[in-house]
């Protein structure tokens, strides 16, 4: 089952009315209105909503191009107008998190208010859940480095499937040598030990992206590992993984 921790997001509305442009009519002036985005810390202070690379907005159709799509903190939409509606606020989570919707009241109340979701994060995916950490805590297997767990790699060191699975292992080791001598396992594993924690997050993703049936991938979440068998990765796979760690090691 997948981790997920907790974020309250806090949506900000302020509105005020333009003196110098005439009403549309009695009742009903013309206003400058905004929205912005951000989580609330573990003390109720602002913080950056950098665990959405996008928010996208979604106005009365009344409006010019009515989807407005914003992919900055604090993710903040200005616009100018008399009327109150509903808006849909679609929140587009990092590290391919999925999306989260909301409907939000634009209302002219006050000149000033907020209102708070609450949201539920993975920490399976590695950049989210360094994100995460910006706004409280994660638990700390989604955190912990994965740099012992990148260590296991090579086959020798690694964390056995069933044995029933392995029954030819000496001969299926040798023919996985013969098929992927493009690589050298050995030293790609070595070198994955010398990545700095940021790199190996990265290795983490681009494994976790490209994974095939074939592959074999163990994630203890509970112990903050992530096993993977390199000689069952494609082809592809091993190159891509050789290429990023040549250029940040000595292999």
């Amino acid at each position: 089952m997948t981790q997920e921790v907790t974020r309250t997001v806090r949506i900000t509305t302020a509105s005020k009315v333009l003196e110098d442009v005439e009403p549309v009519s009695e009742g009903f002036p013309m206003r400058k209105w905004s929205v912005r985005v951000s989580l609330v810390g573990p003390n109720g202070e602002d913080v950056p909503a950098n665990v959405f690379d996008k928010v996208t907005y979604k106005l009365h159709p009344t409006f010019q191009n009515p989807n407005r799509a914003i992919k900055k903190p604090p993710f903040k939409l200005e616009e100018e107008g008399w009327g109150e509606f509903d808006m849909s606020i679609v929140f587009h989570i990092i590290d391919k998190g999925g999306e989260r919707t909301v409907i939000h009241d634009l209302n002219f109340l006050q000149p000033s208010y907020e209102v708070t979701h609450k949201f539920s994060f993975p920490t399976s995916r590695p950049n989210l859940a360094k994100v995460l950490l910006e706004s409280g805590s994660v638990p700390e297997a989604a955190t912990a480095s994965v740099g012992a767990a990148i260590a296991a790699s090579s086959p020798r060191g690694m964390d056995e499937p069933k044995k029933e699975k392995r029954k030819h292992e000496s001969t299926e080791s040798s023919k996985k040598k013969s098929k992927h001598d493009k690589f050298d396992m050995e030293k790609l594993a070595e070198g994955l030990e010398k990545l700095g924690e940021d790199d190996l997050l990265q290795v983490v993703q681009m494994v976790t992206e490209n994974r095939t049936p074939e592959m074999y991938i163990k994630n203890d979440v509970e112990e903050g590992e992530f096993h993977l068998d390199l000689y069952t990765l494609p082809e592809s796979l091993q190159k891509m993984l050789w290429d990023f760690v040549k250029k940040r090691s000595d292999i």
